[in-house]
């Protein structure tokens, strides 16, 4: 486990804006809710509450990642009609103690949604 500092940081920030995830014509996710993750130079991401997710569009899957300064990520395939995008969404379900807030939150890959929109 690493901890986030100086050279390699990351910061939570909860956003007062609507994001919305589209997929296969359907909404999947649409949260005023969501937390903004910037880590070091990465492009910024942003995690959507489980509770305004449509979890019926959701398939987990085995595939796992592990992130030393997040910990282990578990995978979605997103469905939606005959659309389907394989390990499309991220989770972690048990992160380390430095990234607690992202506890069972939902990320998705830009490139395998329709849309992650900004209102």
């Amino acid at each position: 486990m690493k901890i986030p500092g100086p050279d390699h940081p990351i910061t939570i920030t909860p956003s007062s804006k609507r994001f919305r995830v589209t997929f296969g014509g359907k909404v999947v996710a649409d949260s005023t809710h969501t937390l903004t993750l910037k880590e070091a130079n990465y492009p910024a991401v942003h995690y959507f509450p489980r509770a305004d997710a449509d979890m019926s569009a959701f398939i987990r899957t085995e595939h796992q990642t592990h992130c030393p300064y997040k910990g282990d990520a578990s995978y979605f395939t997103l469905q939606a009609g005959s659309e389907r995008a394989e390990n499309a969404v991220w989770s972690y379900e048990t992160p380390y103690p430095a990234m607690a807030e992202i506890k069972d939150y939902l990320a998705f890959y830009p490139n395998c949604v329709d849309a992650i929109t900004e209102e």
